[in-house]
Formats: C-alpha cells, sequence, structure tokens
C-alpha cells in the first residue's frame, strides 16, 4: 500500500525558513521521481519541484526558483523540500506526489503559512 506523510509545514514570518519532509511506504522510492506541489485557497494546484529516482535532476516553477530545493534520501526513501526567504504569496497547503503502480499517489499535505 502506497503512502505518503508529509511533515514540517508551520506558521513562518516572511524571509524566515522551513524544511518540508515526505516520507513514502509501499514502493521503492529510488525507482521513481517525486513532486512537491501546493494549493492556495481558491487557487489550482500547482507544481513546485520535481525530484528525478536518483536525484540528479530537479527542476522548479519559476516562483520558487533559488528559494526552495528539492532533495531525497533513498535510503530513508524520504523527500525534502528546503524553502527559504518565504514570502506570504508561499502561503498555500503543500503535497508530496509520485506517479507508481500506473496511478497517481498525493499525501494528505501540510500547511505552509507565511505571515507577520
Amino acid at each position: 500500500q502506497v503512502q505518503l506523510v508529509e511533515s514540517g509545514g508551520g506558521l513562518v514570518q516572511p524571509g524566515g525558513s522551513l524544511r518540508l519532509s515526505c516520507a513514502a511506504s509501499g514502493f521503492t522510492a529510488s525507482s521513481n521521481a517525486m513532486s512537491w506541489y501546493r494549493q492556495a485557497p481558491g487557487k489550482e494546484r500547482e507544481l513546485v519541484a520535481r525530484i528525478t529516482p536518483t536525484g540528479d535532476s530537479t527542476n522548479y516553477a519559476a516562483s520558487v526558483k533559488g528559494r526552495f530545493a528539492i532533495s531525497r534520501d533513498n535510503a530513508k526513501n524520504t523527500v525534502y523540500l528546503q524553502m527559504n526567504s518565504l514570502k506570504p504569496e508561499d502561503t498555500a497547503m503543500y503535497y508530496c506526489y509520485v506517479w507508481v503502480y500506473y496511478r497517481t499517489y498525493w499525501g494528505q499535505g501540510t500547511q505552509v503559512t507565511v505571515s507577520s
């Protein structure tokens, strides 16, 4: 049974940092690309960052490039999202995503709120 469990969200002031974690189980994470998405109230879910199975390549949304960094530890079946220089517009529910066994899986999400 595939499970993705996010953690690390919270309330942070503008300019602050957070690190999100996504613990994966039920499949071999090292064989699959994994992604972080986010969804703000009233907006569509959007791709934030993606990382290849070995971690040798990453992609970012233009709005977070240079501020966020996605990484993975395949020994721990965990993907991370380091978020620096956070802005109020980064406020959203952040979700972990994987395509495996011919279907999509999402975590339950972790809330990030950037506010003074």
